[in-house]
């Protein structure tokens, strides 16, 4: 269980250093990301590489710091606080608007064999489009 623990902070501190070469490291090639960035992206095998490329591009500040890891099995759960600054592109979002925020969020990872196999997610998304003066996506 601890070395699961250790696999997703060792993973976020990634994140927070903005190293993408080494996301290989912590997820595997064909993680499925089943959290909904921002608008819906696919559950593919290894799509969430270019997702979590896609997240650093359009938030030039950005960290995922855990406050909380729990395991079992091959399951952590982390109680995260997610904060960033909007001013990059990304396909699924609107223009940059200059703005940052600070959110609660849940992630739920499966590790296996040393890496990252699946991801889960559960974030303050109203929270966040309000700090970022984003508009309610709608149905469509």
């Amino acid at each position: 269980m601890e070395s699961g623990k250790q696999v997703v902070g060792d993973f976020f501190q990634a994140v927070n250093e903005r190293r993408v070469a080494d996301f290989g490291r912590y997820l595997a090639a064909d993680v499925v990301d089943h959290n909904k960035i921002i608008h819906g992206e696919a559950d593919e095998p290894g799509a969430a590489f270019d997702g979590f490329r896609q997240q650093l591009d359009a938030f030039g500040e950005f960290t995922v710091v855990p406050r909380q890891l729990v395991a079992e099995g091959d399951t952590v759960v982390a109680r995260v606080v997610a904060a960033g600054t909007h001013t990059g592109h990304h396909p699924r979002m609107p223009e940059p608007t200059g703005r940052s925020f600070e959110v609660e969020q849940i992630w739920i990872f499966t590790v296996r064999a040393g890496r990252i196999a699946e991801i889960r997610a559960v974030s303050d998304r109203l929270g966040m489009f309000l700090q970022l003066g984003w508009d309610w996506p709608t149905a469509g």
